[in-house]
């Protein structure tokens, strides 16, 4: 895993607190616009954030590929692209 490069043209969104629980963003409309302004390709977005994504941008949707986590353990896997 340490050898492991991050995927090219990745976001990764959330927040983790103290105690390890992953929080949800607010909106997942301007992080993932402002990702497809600027080249990205695939977006790591907390599994509770799933309900907004109605909301984005079918442009948006068509640019950048999204990728659920639900624990850093598996978003850490998924920005390698070990899983």
């Amino acid at each position: 895993m340490r050898k492991a490069p991050p995927q090219p043209a990745l976001l990764v969104l959330g927040n983790m607190s103290i105690q390890g629980n992953i929080k949800p963003v607010r909106s997942l409309t301007e992080p993932l616009q402002v990702a497809m302004d600027n080249g990205g390709k695939r977006a790591l977005i907390p599994i509770e954030n799933k309900r907004q994504f109605l909301e984005v941008n079918a442009d948006v949707l068509e640019q950048v590929d999204p990728v659920f986590f639900g624990d850093m353990r598996q978003a850490a896997f998924k920005a390698l692209g070990l899983s």
